[in-house]
């Protein structure tokens, strides 16, 4: 959905500076093109390293992101540029409030007003210290809540021959006191039940749980799948994947930014903005005690990948506006831009929030898994994007605003000894 309100966006902009309908949704899918694509890259690039580094499940969700980024560019250039196309040629709807504009020719917006955020900045990274801080103290003194996935521990896999309620196989488990334990739905026919828990549970223990299954619903041992327990060993494996695919990643955007833009201030101003929201996700699950298992490397990923997606917008916006307003300083350009593509920024986020609402509620508790820190880091990665990639930026940018005052000043002068020496 982000490439098309990016478009959407970028035609409503295109009809505010009083260009016809026709030409304004050209011109709009012709501007916004590069946008979309270095915002989708980036994110294919995440999608890529958590396909090589991932465990099997992670690289069966990597691929279909993968896919979903290529569908979605062609889908958005291609596909929505036709149906718009159609539209701005139509006599019925090709008229500014079919498109997000007033009579009047200003854009429809949700937030109006401007927001000086440049001037704030020392505000927000004091929040975002704040937050960070706070989940280090956590993470020290109670530590993190690591699931199975982690710690090691038991996993029973089970053909029930029927779907059966998860809260009743729990209740008849609940004798054996396990900790942390998971039971998921699984098979075609939602007929088998995987059965995760931290204990370290031998073969005589598995054996009962399988017994006292069979009492309830009339399963054999026959009837186990699989049946094992495994030690730590893998857990810290993923941890280090986890570690090397944030930081490949990482690297591999901070390479294709810097190539794009032309400029290493974009480049460490992004990188900057992931890892802060990599830090405070990680705060958000050491302060609410959240559980974190394999599905959580898989979010953390899409949210560098989603996070860096809004950074590019913003961006490509300042790059562009830079070259508008040269005499303006960056401060006053930063803001401008920030303000421009406010409105995309929050339209993309809740539209993304929609998406996955519904998902944490209605899905099984190892999506669920997945979901909780890719709605975090949306919410994050749409605050590090505004409030502290933009300020960063502008703390690197400086020494360009103090040149160009001594450029003006010097100009100044000279011109000011030249009107002297012709009084003379």
């Amino acid at each position: 959905v982000d490439a098309n309100v990016i478009i959407f966006a970028r035609i409503k902009e295109e009809i505010a500076a009083g260009k016809t309908i026709r030409v304004a949704v050209d011109q709009g899918f012709k501007h916004a093109l590069t946008t979309v694509l270095d915002a989708q890259i980036t994110t294919l690039i995440a999608s890529i390293v958590l396909y090589e580094i991932g465990s099997t499940s992670v690289k069966g969700f990597a691929l279909t992101l993968m896919i979903g980024i290529i569908v979605s560019i062609f889908t958005a250039v291609v596909i929505t540029q036709l149906f718009i196309s159609l539209l701005a040629n139509s006599k019925t709807f090709a008229k500014n409030k079919f498109f997000g504009v007033n009579e009047d020719g200003t854009p429809k917006s949700i937030i109006k007003k401007e927001f000086k955020f440049i001037g704030n900045r020392k505000i927000f990274y004091c929040i975002s210290a704040g937050v960070v801080i706070l989940g280090l103290v956590f993470s020290v003194v109670r530590g993190f809540n690591y699931g199975i996935d982690f710690t090691g521990g038991t996993m029973i896999q089970i053909k029930m021959g029927k779907t059966v309620e998860t809260e009743e196989v729990k209740e008849t488990l609940a004798k054996y006191e396990m900790k942390d334990l998971s039971v998921v739905l699984s098979g075609d026919n939602k007929d088998e039940v995987i059965i995760k828990t931290t204990n370290a549970l031998g073969n005589k223990a598995r054996a009962d749980v399988v017994d006292s299954l069979g009492k309830k619903f009339g399963v054999k041992q026959k009837d186990v799948l699989s049946s094992e327990e495994f030690g730590p060993t893998v857990g810290q494996e993923l941890k280090t994947n986890a570690l090397k695919s944030v930081l490949i990643a990482a690297i591999g955007m901070l390479i294709y930014i810097i190539f794009r833009f032309k400029s290493w201030k974009y480049g460490v101003s992004s990188i900057a903005g992931i890892f802060h929201d990599v830090l405070i996700v990680l705060a958000f699950y050491a302060i609410f005690n959240v559980t974190i298992n394999n599905p959580f490397i898989a979010g953390i990923l899409t949210v560098v990948g989603y996070s860096i997606n809004d950074t590019i917008v913003i961006f490509d916006r300042i790059r562009e506006n830079k070259k508008i307003y040269r005499k303006d300083t960056n401060e006053v350009v930063i803001d401008r831009s920030v303000n421009q593509t406010l409105n995309r920024s929050i339209m993309t986020s809740l539209t993304t929030l929609i998406c996955m609402v519904p998902l944490f509620f209605m899905v099984s508790t190892s999506i669920r898994e997945f979901v909780l820190p890719l709605m975090v880091g949306v919410l994050v990665g749409t605050y590090s994007s505004i409030f502290l990639c933009s300020p960063l930026f502008y703390e690197f940018s400086k020494s360009e605003d103090k040149s160009k005052y001594l450029t003006a000043q010097k100009a100044k002068e000279k011109k000011e000894a030249k009107t002297s020496k012709k009084k003379k």
